[in-house]
């Protein structure tokens, strides 16, 4: 039972339960992974192995739409005052996979709604305790977040990718640094601006289990992701360059019944208000397209200031 979403384990329960297994009959054709299961080896330092064990874990082989639940909570670190609890959270994933020369396209939209701490509920403004004020709550929606899970080469993206691996548990561990530019500097946006350039860390862990990703006869594996991101303060918070980090703590689930296992308060939420990221983008643009919560961000307030509205 889930202690800060009780209704999202008791729905995913009901069903599983009700399913048959939503791994039968997917038949994967691939004589590499066939050949390794059959002598009983699977070396994930071998970049082929390792690389199709990550698409089963975090997507499908097969090309079909993935949707991911990642509910969990964020937090304010402020230097020399406390940490404080800010909000539940709530994010959905969906993706599909698309092998190239290089490797695998992966298309990815998400969205993250913040919710009241104590009531769960998708807030659409927030009392900041640290200003004392009202501020207007903007949802991470981010179209697309496309990537390109490379064969081999440099870079976070290209495999093989680090894991650790006990008995039949593997976990993929992923850590991304960030440091680059502002694209909102304190100059031009000083109430939205922690600095001149951002900082974050976004830390990975995808779990699943090797006797999945051994199996030739299916393109998708039930897996897990644990997800922290420690980063500034956001900008919709109005907080300037106060110092403070804001630390999210998530666990991902891959929904192996799609939607439907959604809580029912969440997907009627998006399917009003945010239907299209219950579906992956099926248009590849590459990754100078993709967005982050601050480019949205920015293109809303630059959009306001045009109008005359700020």
């Amino acid at each position: 039972m889930s202690f800060l979403f009780p209704e999202f384990e008791l729905n995913r329960r009901a069903v599983l339960a009700g399913t048959t297994t939503a791994l039968a009959g997917m038949a994967m054709g691939r004589s590499e992974a066939a050949e390794h299961a059959a002598d009983g080896s699977w070396n994930l330092d071998d970049p082929a192995i390792n690389l199709l064990t990550l698409l089963k874990f975090r997507a499908d082989t097969s090309g079909a739409d993935v949707i991911s639940a990642f509910p969990g909570v964020a937090w304010a670190m402020v230097p020399n005052v406390g940490n404080f609890p800010l909000f539940k959270t709530f994010g959905i994933g969906a993706s599909h996979i698309e092998e190239v020369p290089e490797g695998w396209r992966i298309y990815h939209r998400e969205v993250l709604y913040y919710m009241d701490y104590n009531t769960g509920e998708i807030l659409s403004e927030w009392q900041n305790p640290f200003l004392d004020r009202k501020v207007e709550v903007f949802h991470i929606a981010n179209d697309p977040v496309n990537g390109v899970f490379r064969r081999e080469g440099e870079g976070v993206l290209a495999a093989p990718y680090p894991y650790v691996a006990f008995g039949d548990e593997i976990i993929f561990q992923w850590s991304f640094f960030i440091y680059h530019k502002n694209e909102m500097p304190p100059k031009e946006y000083p109430l939205y601006s922690a600095g001149n350039y951002q900082q974050h860390a976004e830390l990975w862990g995808i779990q699943g289990h090797k006797s999945d990703a051994m199996n030739p006869d299916i393109t998708t594996a039930p897996s897990t992701t644990s997800w922290s991101r420690i980063g500034q303060f956001l900008p919709w918070m109005e907080m300037g360059n106060r110092p403070g980090n804001i630390v999210y703590h998530s666990h991902t689930y891959k929904l192996m019944c799609g939607a439907q296992e959604l809580p029912r308060n969440i997907l009627d939420y998006t399917e009003k208000n945010y239907a299209k990221y219950l579906e992956s983008p099926k248009e590849w643009k590459d990754r100078t397209h993709n967005q982050s919560s601050y480019s949205v961000f920015k293109s809303i307030i630059d959009e306001r200031r045009a109008a005359a509205e700020l």
